[in-house]
């Protein structure tokens, strides 16, 4: 799942996962972070979700994906997509 909030003229767009699905640690790797795995991982919340935030400028598109253990990409359903990549303009 995808939310954004608005933040002092930029947009911060957070990427949630549920608690355990996949298992294992997950990364969101794209445009915005050179897609370099580590970078930004999901950390569980208190409501039991995993997330990471990542601040955009305005009008700015990028393009991402999950990265998941031992190497496994996946997909979030609720994005847009370009194939195989999702999508988010703010």
């Amino acid at each position: 799942m995808i939310s954004t909030a608005k933040n002092n003229g930029a947009t911060r767009v957070t990427f949630s996962l549920p608690a355990d699905e996949p298992a294992g640690p997950v990364s969101v790797v794209g445009d915005f972070n050179e897609w370099q795995p580590g970078r930004h991982v999901l950390v569980r919340r208190s409501n039991g979700r995993r997330s990471v935030a990542v601040t955009l400028a305005p009008g700015e598109t990028v393009r991402f994906r999950y990265l998941g253990e031992n190497g496994v990409w996946f997909d979030d359903d609720t994005a847009e997509h370009d194939g195989e990549n999702g999508v988010v303009t703010v």
